[in-house]
């Protein structure tokens, strides 16, 4: 500090540094929601138009993949439970990964669709890719990681979550 400046005034010459880093770290997990987002409607929706993936038995359906892998998951009883009724699941599945990728894009109850999200990748993780080997090459782990952020922080910014947060601190007075 020089000399003559008051303490509460004194700026050092790197403040655009830390107000840049500040930036940063505010929307550091909006690239991670649109990716997230975006990568589960699109699963969705490509699951809901795949007229292979809706049947019960056939190439590229979701019972003879339940089928296939049911021996290798983590969890055969859960691939049981998927097994009675394999479209339905397939459905559940489905309208699941559209509701978590929709709440996630929109910031809307985020870290319920984040929960939502990572529950999916769990299940999956236990069941379609636990027997990839190594374990690093199943693709069902790293989305149950990446969802684990936005379970812990929800949407902070850039979100409906927010505007609702803000309107409601507006209305009762209280102020951050």
């Amino acid at each position: 500090m020089t000399q003559g400046m008051r303490a509460d005034t004194y700026r050092p010459h790197f403040d655009g540094d830390r107000n840049w880093r500040d930036l940063a770290t505010r929307y550091a997990l909006v690239p991670l929601r649109i990716f997230l987002g975006v990568t589960f409607v699109y699963a969705g929706l490509d699951k809901l138009t795949d007229g292979a993936f809706m049947k019960e038995a056939g190439a590229g359906s979701v019972g003879d993949m339940m089928r296939a892998v049911r021996d290798a998951s983590a969890l055969p009883a859960l691939v049981d439970m998927a097994l009675e009724s394999p479209v339905a699941f397939g459905y559940a599945i489905a309208l699941g990964e559209l509701a978590v990728g929709i709440g996630t894009l929109l910031g809307l109850l985020t870290r319920l669709a984040a929960l939502g999200g990572a529950l999916i990748s769990l299940s999956l993780w236990l069941t379609v890719s636990w027997a990839a080997d190594p374990y690093y090459y199943g693709n069902d782990l790293p989305y149950l990681m990446a969802w684990t952020p936005l379970v812990l922080a929800g949407a902070p910014v850039l979100s409906v979550d927010a505007a609702l947060r803000t309107r409601r601190r507006q209305r009762t007075g209280e102020y951050r």
